[in-house]
Parts: structure tokens; sequence; C-alpha cells
């Protein structure tokens, strides 16, 4: 991926404190589209497009996770129209990008289910996932079937499929068992489209995240956008339920 250099700009601000784990919903691809009078696929196309700049900004900007909220379990619902047009989309992108994140070093991490998505798009899911696997870059976590309390169930139906005992359950190995094993919990979680919703995403991991909704739609969001979020993280006293 190739970043627009306006859009890898750091921040200027030497104080400002780089995230180790950001979250993005990333929401606006539809209104975007409506605002430019286009159609709600050129949204989809602008969003993905979007994806190329944000995922070098975040690296070069040293956070060493960045999970993208791609395709929710609820996003089925749409319209057919757009959710095909969403899959082969996200089939596109990723044959088309997987090679140039392998060769920038990044990780990339499918957190979903596979069994209601295309052969074609598992194959190019699981054919970057095992490409890049050794990376020790950014580890780029694509959210693609996802829901926060689908994963949570799913891991307690593990557990119990596993024969673990009641008294051996303690949030650690329960941690275990969710998509994100081997990543750390979330520090920032971003919503761009300025609502407050967290939408299902990442319910566990995202328990003492700091939050910033942005009004920017996806589509825009990148460059000094970011900025405004690292500032504000940065102003916050993270006290993870301690008084301080």
């Amino acid at each position: 991926m190739t970043a627009n250099p306006e859009a890898s700009k750091n921040s200027t601000n030497s104080d400002v404190t780089a995230p180790h784990h950001v979250a993005i919903i990333m929401d606006g691809n539809g209104r975007w589209a409506e605002a430019q009078g286009l159609d709600v696929s050129d949204g989809h196309n602008a969003g993905f497009e979007n994806l190329r700049r944000v995922v070098a900004d975040f690296a070069k900007r040293g956070v060493e996770y960045l999970t993208l909220y791609a395709f929710s379990t609820e996003n089925w619902d749409r319209p057919e129209s757009e959710v095909n047009g969403i899959l082969a989309l996200a089939i596109a992108v990723i044959a088309h990008e997987a090679q140039q994140l392998n060769e920038n070093g990044v990780r990339i991490k499918h957190l979903g289910r596979v069994d209601r998505i295309s052969p074609d798009l598992r194959d190019e899911l699981e054919q970057a996932v095992t490409t890049t696997a050794t990376n020790t870059g950014l580890t780029l976590g694509i959210a693609f079937d996802y829901g926060g309390r689908a994963e949570i169930a799913n891991a307690a139906k593990q557990m119990i499929a596993d024969g673990v005992a009641a008294n051996d359950v303690d949030e650690s190995k329960f941690a275990l068992y969710l998509y994100t094993t081997d990543m750390p919990d979330v520090d920032l979680l971003i919503r761009t489209g300025g609502d407050f919703r967290i939408s299902n995403f990442l319910l566990w991991q995202t328990a003492y995240a700091e939050f910033y909704s942005s009004e920017i739609l996806w589509p825009d969001f990148y460059g000094e956008h970011i900025d405004k979020a690292f500032e504000s993280f940065s102003d916050r006293q993270r006290r993870f339920g301690k008084r301080v």
C-alpha cells in the first residue's frame, strides 16, 4: 500500500502519545457517496481506497496493532446488491494489496466467521493471513463477518467443547478463546461519521479503551484527522477503574 504524502504527516506535537492498539469503526461510506451525488458502491470504493492511506499512516505513527471493522454480522441484512458489491470489492482489495502489505512487514489477521463468506473471499483471506503470519511490523486485524456478542458466545462454546472446568475459567483463560487471542486490548477506539455507538464491535477488548468520535466520514478520515484523535488520546488520564 502506498500512502498519500499528505495523509502520512506525523503530528508535529512531540508530546502526542501513539496508542498501542487502535480499532476503527469505519462509518460514513454511504453518506459520503450521497453527498457527492454518487452510488453507494462508489462510497464503498472510496472507503476501501482510504485503507491505503490509513494503514501506512498508522504504521508510520508507531501504532503496533490496527483493527478495522470491515463488515459486521448485521451487515448481511443490507440490500443484496450492496452486500454483493462489498464482498466483490473485498476480494479485489485483499488480492491486490496483500502482496504489498507483506512487503511492508504487515501481519494480517482475520477476526470473524468464515463459514458464511464466499469460497473466493475465504481463500484470499486465508492466503493473506498465512503469507504474512511471520511478519513483525504492524498487525492489521480485519474484522469481517464479525460481531462482538457472537465472538463471546463462540468463545464460551469452544471452552465447553474443550472441557474447561468452571473453576478454571477466568478473564485470562477466556481471552485465549477470542479472535484476538494474541493481540492486546484496544487503547483507542475511533468511530468516524459522528455517531457514538460501538455497534457490537470488540465488546470484550474495548472494556477500558478511550473512545473518540469524529464527524469526518470514513473516506476522508486521514492525516490531520488522525492527529486530532491522537491528541485527544494523549490528553486522557487512563485510570482503568482505579483512583489516581
